[in-house]
């Protein structure tokens, strides 16, 4: 697929996001960072915004609509900055306004299609336009990249119903952190040798079950689209050995959803780059990080920047505790996904 952009994908977000945060059109919330590792030594990205946390809930008014407004339904000219592509356009782009990552877009339909339903044809081959759009556009010879993920399903992080998948500049993630040995998670599931039978790659020291798949040079939709299905089906098998090996573990309804038309029979998350597709199947949306004698400390949320080796916290107890104690990582991504070893869990969320 063609964008047909007027500009390079790269200048056209740039300007957007300067004009945006200038007139305040968007929050953009600052962060602190820190790389921390699993008991394993795999690096994760942990960002500290305790602007989230101070966010105002908005009033509760009992004679407005029920319904959930639609960002993406003809959003504000402030955010929104292309139809792709530029003939019959079928998607858009358009600003997140709460980002924590400069120049953080989505891609979302045109339709108001579902967040929970399967990822069409079109959706990937806009999706992979973007990303090969923004590494084509060099900044002084030197290639950029995107990390685009989808979250699909109640466990999977996901917070709109009107299906759209999300950009963030790799070089925008990674500025302050490039000599602390933390690169998006997904490049070294790409490079990972560990393939098994199966012929998906994976990473064994992850604790959290994953499945990578390393796409063609310049592959066509229909490429796109049967390695994504062949990554969910698996995806899925893995979920149902899962609860079939651990009778009692898990209930069935907050694992498997009815598949009825083109829904997705699962909760996931998945990591798009020029060269991968990584899905990772879900059980929870976040899990809660506890004290060394039990106590609660807060509920930590993890959508499809796992993939990106990156999550955020918005308590300083929950940003220190986590830097200190890398156990309680380990136990934080195996409680929100299947976890690798399915026989035996390697670690108990619930006694961390």
């Amino acid at each position: 697929m063609l964008l047909g952009l007027p500009e390079a994908l790269p200048k056209l977000v740039e300007a957007k996001f300067a004009s945006a945060l200038s007139s305040k059109s968007l929050i953009f919330s600052h962060t602190e960072l820190a790389v921390i590792r699993t008991t394993t030594g795999v690096p994760f990205q942990l960002r500290y915004c305790p602007a989230l946390a101070r966010k105002p809930k908005p009033k509760e008014d009992h004679n407005a609509p029920t319904k959930k407004p639609d960002p993406f339904d003809n959003p504000p000219a402030e955010l929104w900055i292309a139809d792709v592509p530029a003939n019959n356009p079928t998607h858009l782009l358009v600003l997140n306004k709460y980002p924590v990552i400069a120049e953080h877009f989505i891609l979302a339909t045109k339709l108001n299609k579902q967040q929970t339903h399967l990822l069409e044809q079109d959706d990937l081959e806009a999706a992979y336009a973007c990303l090969k759009a923004w590494r084509d556009a060099k900044d002084n010879g030197k290639e950029r990249r995107l990390f685009a993920f989808f979250n699909s399903g109640d466990h999977s992080g996901a917070s709109q119903a009107h299906r759209h998948i999300q950009f963030l500049p790799v070089e925008s993630m990674a500025k302050e952190q490039e000599q602390q040995g933390w690169k998006p998670l997904v490049d070294a599931i790409e490079a990972s040798d560990s393939t098994g039978t199966s012929g998906f790659r994976t990473l064994p020291s992850l604790p959290f079950a994953h499945l990578g798949l390393q796409l063609p040079t310049e592959p066509t939709g229909k490429q796109l689209h049967k390695s994504y299905r062949d990554l969910l089906d698996a995806a899925s098998h893995k979920v149902r050995d899962y609860i079939a090996k651990q009778p009692g573990t898990l209930e069935l309804h907050s694992e498997l959803h009815p598949s009825e038309g083109h829904s997705s029979p699962i909760s996931y998350n998945l990591a798009m780059t020029t060269s991968a597709l990584v899905i990772c199947p879900r059980k929870q949306g976040g899990d809660m990080l506890r004290r060394g004698d039990g106590s609660e400390v807060g509920n930590v949320e993890l959508n499809g920047t796992i993939l990106a080796g990156t999550l955020m916290v918005k308590a300083e107890e929950e940003w220190e505790l986590l830097k200190q104690e890398p156990l309680k990582l380990d136990a934080l991504l195996e409680a929100v996904g299947i976890p690798q070893n399915v026989s035996g869990s390697s670690v108990d969320g619930n006694k961390l």
